[in-house]
């Protein structure tokens, strides 16, 4: 059987970003449970905004395809986002709008998300730890574009805090949460290549 291989998609360009430090994490313990993994940034995928007239006129634009492939290059997939307004970021629901829009031959709108694990985490300098921004990205995901995501998910309560000087996770609880959901993830990915 081919090796497991998950992507790692931090919905942050910001510099410093506790989200892209948490994505970092999530590498890493991936890497010791023997996954092939990969972690990418929206930066190297930048999308006009999502504009139904633009797509008729100029079609998908390469980027979409670009990262719709990269997707579905891998069996699963780990999004940590942080919270915009209570809500996802533009960068990250711009990028998720366009790569449903990308269908291959033989394929139908959103293929790729149907056929992969996904996991969400997200990362908060407060209290809730983004929990609405990972009720909204369950939703757009599960809902709006039919994936599997699983039950377990990371919430990254007072991040600014959080880590260490070597950027790991200073309170266990928080580091085992992040192991739990990324077997979850392996697991539910497993089960379905």
């Amino acid at each position: 059987m081919a090796a497991l291989k998950i992507l790692v998609i931090p919905g942050s360009l910001r510099t410093g970003s506790f989200n892209a430090r948490l994505a970092a994490v999530a590498v890493k313990e991936l890497a010791l449970l023997d996954v092939d993994v990969t972690l990418i940034s929206l930066a190297d995928y930048p999308l006009p905004i999502y504009d139904g007239d633009v797509e008729l006129k100029s079609g998908v634009p390469a980027n979409a395809v670009d990262l719709k492939r990269m997707i579905g290059a891998h069996h699963g997939v780990l999004i940590v986002s942080p919270e915009y307004n209570s809500s996802v970021p533009p960068l990250l629901k711009n990028a998720i709008d366009w790569v449903t829009r990308v269908r291959d031959r033989n394929e139908t709108f959103g293929q790729v998300f149907r056929e992969r694990a996904f996991a969400i985490g997200a990362a908060s300098d407060g209290k809730f730890g983004g929990l609405r921004v990972l009720m909204a990205l369950r939703q757009i995901l599960a809902l709006g574009c039919g994936a599997t995501v699983v039950p377990k998910q990371m919430g990254l309560s007072f991040a600014d805090q959080a880590f260490d000087d070597m950027d790991r996770l200073k309170d266990p609880a928080d580091a085992e949460l992040l192991r739990g959901t990324l077997r979850q993830l392996i697991d539910t990915a497993q089960q379905m290549m």
